[in-house]
């Protein structure tokens, strides 16, 4: 692949297409080692006393003389500790939208609260980075070359050259419980009482709507269910491969469209790009739409071709969180709101 079709395609195909595919469609996230913690608890329930250390799914062990509290981190992992009670200092990535609001990505942080270092690919405010005094980077991976997502890699020297240890938690070719269990252990060494009533009670609501989501594709297993993303110029029919969230559902009988491999090839074995045009091309009972701000959503669409869909005529498209916030917290919605689809669809393709 020349370097502009790569730019290309992390720039807009990539980020575009369903499941959080940025550098994942041209580089290739990290294997599973299980990760060992340890840290002095600053006065929170929930870690050990003594030096911090954390091995994170690079195989790598971030340390320190005490558990972190200057952390900066991708937004979604900053969300996703927010939820366990623990808090960042900076973020980067997605975290507002042109109108200045609170990216779906944010989750429940109040973003006016943390430094935003970038909000798009390719932006990373190293001086006010350095400014933080962070001690802890943290971000997820979609590939397994142990790239931190969203940390540019022309500025990565400089950023780690700041002195913080780094932290990757893989979202690539695994199931959605994995990253789940993973950041949690990483939100208890950095303090997070994840013994508490309300984490608990989390993780239960989170196991019931898993058994929700297996109950309806059991009952309903002629149903298929196609993921896409839209942009301007290119429909996306995602494959269940490599995406965390639909490696669950499917590990849970849900009946997803599957590109071929050949389709797939040129995206890394993401998705397969369709013109609007084709975009009938699959038949579909409920269509699972990106619902990041850099795609399209389908109230925008306009082409005749997907309003002539037997999905989209029905009333069966629904939004399809492509970048997983990892907490059982927002991740339970997402087994919840597939469930609820599956359950209420009717038979049209």
């Amino acid at each position: 692949m020349s370097h502009a079709s790569a730019s290309r395609l992390s720039r807009r195909g990539i980020l575009a297409a369903g499941g959080a595919l940025g550098l994942g469609a041209v580089l290739a996230a990290c294997g599973d080692d299980k990760g060992e913690s340890a840290g002095s608890n600053n006065g929170k329930s929930g870690a050990k006393t003594g030096p911090w250390t954390f091995k994170d799914d690079r195989g790598q062990t971030a340390k320190a003389d005490r558990t972190p509290s200057a952390v900066v981190a991708y937004v979604g992992v900053a969300a996703a500790l927010h939820d366990y009670g623990v808090s960042v200092k900076g973020v980067f990535g997605p975290t507002r939208t042109k109108d200045g609001k609170a990216d779906v990505m944010a989750g429940d942080l109040d973003v006016s609260k943390v430094t935003i270092l970038g909000n798009e690919w390719g932006q990373f405010n190293i001086e006010k980075y350095a400014a933080l005094a962070p001690d802890l980077l943290v971000s997820t991976m979609f590939d397994d070359a142990g790239t931190l997502w969203y940390v540019p890699e022309e500025s990565k020297k400089k950023i780690l050259g700041v002195g913080a240890p780094s932290t990757g938690i893989s979202v690539y070719d695994r199931q959605l419980t994995q990253p789940l269990e993973r950041m949690l252990a990483l939100a208890k060494s950095l303090g997070a009482d994840t013994g508490s009533a309300r984490i608990t009670q989390a993780k239960k609501r989170f196991e019931d709507a898993a058994a929700r989501l297996r109950a309806a594709a059991k009952a309903k297993p002629d149903i298929k269910v196609l993921v896409g993303s839209a942009s301007q110029d290119v429909f996306y029919v995602s494959g269940s491969h490599l995406s965390i969230d639909l490696e669950y559902f499917k590990a849970l009988g849900v009946n997803f469209v599957e590109p071929s491999p050949a389709a797939l090839k040129a995206s890394g074995g993401w998705f397969e790009n369709l013109s609007w045009e084709n975009v009938d091309k699959y038949k579909a009972d409920v269509i699972m739409m990106d619902n990041r701000a850099q795609a399209t959503q389908p109230a925008d669409i306009t082409e005749a071709t997907w309003k002539r869909l037997p999905a989209v005529k029905a009333g069966q498209v629904v939004p399809r969180a492509a970048e997983p916030i990892l907490s059982y917290d927002k991740c339970t919605p997402l087994l919840e709101g597939l469930a609820k689809a599956i359950e209420s669809a009717k038979k049209v393709s």
